[in-house]
């Protein structure tokens, strides 16, 4: 395995900035879910009421009353508080900014990075779909303080896996108009729909969206109705089933431009196993010798970096078909 770890000092800076995105993330979220919006006195029909508007929906608390009186006076100092600690976390977080790109420890690219924030801010990630192929490799690295080579991680597209498990319709979460085209878009205008199942950008670089194949494949696109025209639609890939059930793996890795972000991915033996397992595929063709360098590459990582274990008393989530590769894989 070609590969480099991390000095002493990016392994310290590595970890102050884990500590330090994970404690503006909670805090964010915090404020998101409870301090979001405005909270004003209205008066209606000449009486005054509490109202908080949301999204451009005004929600009627209570008339005015000392009760309400207090509600907002807490709701307008927590508030103030939060964004002043998210002012000063944010902060922070641009000071490390700059020293780990001196300390060379951004890996992520930048347009991968841009795409996995936005679904990250809008709650899909690590929900309704997680991060599976090359891009997996960099949260497996930023565990373990290991560099892999170039070669093993170079790549102008990122995969997500459909979890589905869960509905594939972000309707509860009002992207009936928007869809996942539309959220590329706001990352990068120049986004469009290139086949059903995948988008690119002007660079290019490609985002595809992808799904276990049922048997007897009997799936159906959502209605139009329910969703964008241009919206994607995951394609049906033998064997990934495997990974929906393989537990999920999240870690805090650092992006090309310095700045720290979030990943979610599946467990690093289960990438190992089915990488293993796609490289024995003769329709893999090239594809495979990389597929193998990867499978190699995480099963070390996953063993001798994470101490984790590659027996079936641990990986019972996992069918014979990739079991069945595991001790040429670990020998290799």
């Amino acid at each position: 395995m070609d590969f480099s770890e991390l000095s002493a000092d990016q392994r310290r800076q590595m970890i102050d900035v884990k500590h330090a995105f994970v404690a503006w993330r909670a805090s964010a979220q915090d404020f998101q879910h409870s301090f979001r919006g405005t909270m004003h006195w209205r008066k209606v029909a000449g009486h005054e009421y509490l109202s908080r508007k949301y999204a451009n929906v005004w929600e009627q608390i209570g008339p005015r009353s000392p009760e309400t009186e207090r509600i907002k006076e807490s709701y307008s100092t927590q508030r103030l508080e939060l964004r002043g600690r998210l002012a000063k976390l944010k902060k922070n977080l641009d000071d490390m900014r700059r020293i780990n790109r001196a300390m060379d420890l951004g890996r992520v690219p930048d347009m991968a990075a841009r795409v996995l924030r936005k679904l990250d801010d809008e709650g899909i990630l690590g929900k309704h779909l997680v991060v599976v192929g090359t891009h997996a490799l960099y949260a497996y690295e930023a565990r373990t303080g290991v560099v892999l080579s170039g070669g093993l991680t170079a790549t102008k597209d990122i995969d997500f896996l459909w979890d589905a498990r869960r509905r594939f319709t972000f309707l509860m979460q009002g992207f009936v108009e928007r869809g996942v085209v539309a959220l590329l878009k706001e990352v990068d205008g120049s986004f469009r729909k290139l086949r059903s199942y995948n988008a690119v950008n002007a660079d290019p670089y490609m985002v595809d969206l992808i799904r276990p194949e049922r048997k007897n494949e009997a799936y159906k696109a959502m209605p139009a109705m329910t969703k964008a025209a241009d919206e994607l639609e995951p394609a049906p890939i033998r064997g990934l089933e495997w990974l929906v059930h393989s537990p999920k793996f999240e870690e805090t890795v650092v992006a090309a431009d310095g700045s720290p972000l979030r990943i979610v991915t599946i467990d690093p033996r289960a990438f190992a196993l089915h990488k293993w397992w796609l490289s024995k595929l003769p329709e893999r063709g090239q594809a495979g010798r990389r597929d193998a360098l990867q499978a190699v590459a995480a099963a070390r990582l996953a063993k001798d970096y994470m101490g984790l274990r590659f027996d079936k008393e641990e990986l019972t989530s996992l069918p014979k078909e990739l079991l069945a590769g595991m001790q040429d894989l670990i020998r290799d």
